[in-house]
């Protein structure tokens, strides 16, 4: 696994430090979130060795992970960025439509995404997504922008919390039960 310093994600994937913050929330009793194995579909197997040599990646996947934290039903995908400009086709109209019946269904989601040039991590709320996603839909634009994130949202580590996403998950369902009060 990479190791953490204060140059942030540099020599690590964002998958590996997400996964590094969900062992450590399991252990500390605060969440069990699963990582969701990619689906394939083999090809070639050697003979010998039973070992897949040559398989291809099936299109229907849901999210990234899936879990409960403190009896909330969570599922979350792991984006990075390049660029300042994140494309929408990143993310497949399948994943948007299993979140958004996920979330009919009492559940949280929402992306984790990493702006790798500037270092930074951000929780985007689903109904954020969605309304990127909506503006596509009508004929706007397929990408949504740094500036157009809300820096409120940025995920911060915390200790040996390398992506400590509880903190905007509170606030989230913090939010959501204001809009329901």
């Amino acid at each position: 696994m990479g190791t953490w310093n204060s140059r942030g994600l540099r020599g690590s994937t964002l998958e590996d430090m997400i996964n590094h913050t969900n062992d450590l929330y399991r252990e500390k009793k605060l969440a069990l979130i699963q990582k969701i194995p990619t689906p394939i579909t083999p090809v070639s197997i050697d003979k010998t060795s039973r070992h897949i040599t040559l398989a291809y990646f099936d299109q229907k996947s849901t999210v990234d992970y899936i879990g409960a934290i403190q009896g909330v039903p969570v599922c979350f995908d792991a984006k990075e960025c390049a660029a300042d400009t994140f494309p929408l086709q990143n993310v497949h109209p399948h994943q948007v439509a299993f979140m958004r019946e996920f979330e009919e269904q009492g559940g949280i989601a929402f992306l984790i995404i990493y702006f790798s040039q500037r270092d930074e991590l951000y929780y985007l709320p689903f109904f954020h997504l969605d309304a990127y996603w909506e503006r596509m839909q009508q004929g706007g634009r397929k990408s949504f922008t740094y500036e157009e994130m809300d820096k409120t949202w940025r995920i911060k580590s915390h200790r040996d919390i390398l992506v400590h996403y509880l903190e905007p998950l509170s606030r989230d369902l913090g939010e959501r039960e204001d809009d329901f009060s």
